[in-house]
């Protein structure tokens, strides 16, 4: 007849790194431990990993173990934090979730009036741009609408660098006194 250890001599055995005492005590209280957690969480899979993370807890911290009552109470104890833990994780998801629906919603409702702002802003531009010469108009449309290189534009129209350079900060220029310091900070990134 086989030897049956008590959860204090298990323990024990477990301090020491006895694999054996670890899975007699797996094998004692992992239905238990299993049943205890789908009783309140229901999903079958978490309540399997709770209960798993409970046993890979106790292994990891065998040489430290400090129990105070029981092993069943520890376990059950380390199993109830789990399911603890589980809660306000899931807590947490859920208020981040709805109040990114939430925010999401109101930029949804908000679309309609982004868009009118962004065509009056761009109507804005095209106004103030028509102000300022042929040449200038060009160099700016060139750099901020199809996204050319002070080079490029050099290039294409047979102009220096600095030439360039010049027209595109007359061009931004007279579009921060037009519209305003805002304004053609956010034309400049914008476009």
């Amino acid at each position: 007849m086989r030897k049956i250890d008590t959860d204090e001599t298990l323990v024990s055995k477990l301090r020491k790194g006895d694999e054996k005492a670890f899975d007699v005590i797996y094998e004692r209280y992992w239905e238990r431990l299993y049943s205890y957690a789908y009783r309140r969480l229901s999903p079958a899979d978490m309540a399997y990993e709770l209960t798993q993370d409970v046993f890979v807890s106790l292994w990891a911290r065998r040489d430290q173990l400090s129990i105070q009552v029981s092993l069943s109470g520890y376990l059950f104890g380390a199993m109830r934090n789990q399911i603890f833990k589980y809660i306000n994780r899931s807590d947490v998801r859920a208020r981040y979730l709805e109040d990114f629906l939430r925010f999401n919603q109101q930029r949804v409702d908000n679309s309609n009036q982004e868009t009118i702002i962004l065509h009056d802003l761009e109507q804005a531009v095209e106004n103030s741009l028509s102000s300022l010469p042929a040449r200038c108009q060009e160099i700016f449309r060139l750099s901020r609408y199809e996204h050319r290189s002070i080079r490029e534009i050099a290039d294409q129209l047979n102009i220096s660098n600095r030439t360039v350079e010049n027209q595109l900060h007359r061009a931004l220029k007279h579009l921060k006194v037009e519209l305003g310091d805002f304004m053609a900070l956010a034309v400049f990134w914008w476009i």
